[in-house]
Parts: structure tokens; sequence; C-alpha cells
């Protein structure tokens, strides 16, 4: 079958990318280039300076309002859209191949992942990468350690708490108390 738009596109468009796919080495070629720019943020000590990195990594400028605590960690930032009056904490990961929009005046807590990439449950697609863009809409809240999936969209002035349980073997785990939804295989 011919490819007719380029990797990026491919994912935003809702196709599962297999590892072994002739343009992978793109999407790990974009994810080193943005490295450069992530590893002066992490040891940047200028608010300043960080929001002008920052603006470098996603493409677009980032308003004064807004403030980022290293370290910080993103694998392409392209796809990333900051609006004025966000607050990020220390030690958060963004994976934004599949899109993140962080609209005005959220706050972050430290060690948040947003995290639009995922792979299929099946063990024999497994390596293949599926994203879905994730959405935080005005004035939420993301508490410490909470990981935000792909697909989710977080609703104007919610207020999003960590989750932790033990997991037992071959289940999906998901909700707030955390609970057995789907067994694997």
């Amino acid at each position: 079958m011919k490819q007719t738009s380029d990797i990026f596109s491919r994912l935003r468009n809702g196709e599962t990318i297999a590892f072994d796919d002739p343009e992978y080495s793109k999407l790990r070629d974009a994810s080193f280039a943005t490295r450069k720019w992530l590893l002066r943020l992490n040891q940047s000590e200028d608010s300043d300076e960080m929001r002008e990195l920052l603006g470098q990594i996603t493409g677009s400028k980032i308003d004064e309002s807004s403030a980022i605590f290293p370290p910080f960690h993103i694998n392409y930032g392209k796809h990333t859209k900051i609006g004025k009056n966000v607050f990020i904490n220390f030690d958060c990961v963004f994976l934004d191949f599949g899109g993140i929009t962080i609209e005005d005046g959220v706050f972050i807590a430290p060690k948040v992942s947003l995290l639009t990439e995922g792979h299929p449950i099946s063990p024999e697609e497994r390596h293949s990468l599926t994203v879905a863009p994730i959405r935080v809409k005005k004035k939420a809240w993301i508490g410490a350690n909470a990981t935000i999936m792909p697909g989710v969209t977080i609703g104007e002035n919610s207020i999003i708490a960590a989750v932790t349980k033990d997991v037992p073997d071959n289940v999906v785990v998901a909700g707030v108390p955390a609970k057995v939804v789907k067994a694997i295989g």
C-alpha cells in the first residue's frame, strides 16, 4: 500500500505504526532533536530563558504568565500547545506525538505524566505505536503523580488526584479508586 503522508500525519490520523515501519526512525530523530533543546531548558535558572526554550520545543511562543519548573521531559514538542497562566511543576513527562492542549489557567503538579502514546493490548501487536490527543481545559488542576492517558479530556475547573493500588497480573486497571476493568488474554 502506498503511503500518502508522513509518519507524523499517519499517527495523528489514527494509524497504528509498527516499530519496523520504514519511517519509524523519523520519530526517533525528532525526539533526539527535541532533546537538544530540552537539555538546555533543564539546565537553565532563568524563567524567561526557560519559556523561550520551551517555545523552541513547541514551535509556539509561551506566554510570560506561564511558568515551568525543570526538570521537564517531552519527546517531541511540536504537538503541544500551552495557554496563558499555566504552571508546570517539577519532573513532568509529556509524550505528545498524539497532541497535547493545555488551556489557560491550568496547574500541573510534580511528576504528572501526559501520555498521548500507547500500544495495542494484544501481545502480537504490542510492538506498535498508537496515539490519541489529550486536552486539559481551563483552570484544571492535575495533582502530583497523576497519569493522563491517550484520548482523555480533563474538564474545565476539574481536579485530578493520583491513584496508586497493587495491580494483579494480566489486567487493565483504571479509575478512582483503581478497579480491574479488563482481563488481558
